[in-house]
């Protein structure tokens, strides 16, 4: 089991620098061959599932899933599940003082499970945006919004460890499972009945894990699904209303437009 403290340890001390990032959308059921790494990185599973073997070890990731990997590591993957693979990649050079005993840790691949975070995906979000820093400020905020994030990350498996409970694993799970039915009809009784709760409960053991009420959560949720579709090409917003999960476009523009303040239409 990897040692958080020692995790917090290196980046408190170590000197890194963050070499690329990127985030990734990978159809179902595709395959990667096995290739070698060549760097030291993170990958963010947002959305989706993969099962990935490095060096013979097989480790299945779902959403909340954090997996690092070193350079010279044998590693192939596929996509599980019927759902889009969605994921943050994050690749840093990172310098140990020779006095500090953390390189293990860092020439390792391992998994980490800090569970779905709005915080998380929040910083991952501003990460990507801020591709090309100008100058050394940019540079310093790129820093600071990765040491935000493994922040975050490190926090999150700590108080799962020491506080997880059977109220927060079920939230864990219904996020994982929104995440991949985000397209289907999914209603508050729905969800509830999946765990065995009365509505009211449900509701409040979701709200108070991730800030949200369970149909708000979903809400938002389509709609940054059907923000990287208007992204990604010049569909009809009818099919990417239904793709979200909406057969009426005009109450998926009216909900687009109450997230994002602009009309679908307006913002491709």
């Amino acid at each position: 089991m990897i040692n958080l403290d020692k995790l917090a340890k290196a980046f408190t001390k170590g000197v890194y620098e963050i070499e690329d990032r990127s985030r990734l959308v990978i159809q179902p059921k595709s395959l990667l061959s096995e290739f070698t790494t060549v760097k030291h990185g993170f990958l963010f599973i947002i959305r989706g599932g993969a099962r990935i073997r490095v060096n013979g070890t097989v480790y299945e990731l779902r959403p909340g899933s954090v997996f690092h990997a070193a350079p010279g590591m044998q590693m192939d993957s596929q996509v599980i599940g019927q759902s889009e693979l969605e994921y943050y990649s994050l690749f840093y050079k990172l310098d140990m003082p020779e006095e500090m005993n953390c390189t293990t840790e860092f020439d390792s691949h391992f998994k980490l499970e800090p569970g779905a975070n709005l915080k998380i995906i929040e910083l991952l979000i501003m990460l990507h945006q801020n591709t090309h820093p100008s100058g050394e400020i940019g540079k310093l905020r790129i820093k600071e919004l990765f040491l935000s994030l493994m922040h975050q990350v490190l926090l999150a498996c700590s108080n799962r460890e020491n506080n997880s409970s059977p109220n927060q694993r079920m939230v864990d799970e219904a996020l994982a499972y929104i995440k991949l039915h985000y397209m289907n009809s999914l209603t508050l009784g729905e969800l509830a009945e999946r765990h065995a709760m009365s509505t009211n409960r449900f509701s409040y053991f979701f709200h108070k894990y991730t800030g949200l009420r369970p149909i708000d959560y979903v809400v938002n949720y389509r709609m940054e699904r059907a923000r990287d579709l208007l992204k990604a090409g010049n569909f009809p917003i009818h099919e990417i209303a239904d793709r979200v999960g909406y057969d009426n476009p005009l109450y998926f523009s009216r909900l687009f437009k109450k997230k994002f303040g602009v009309a679908p239409s307006a913002y491709k």
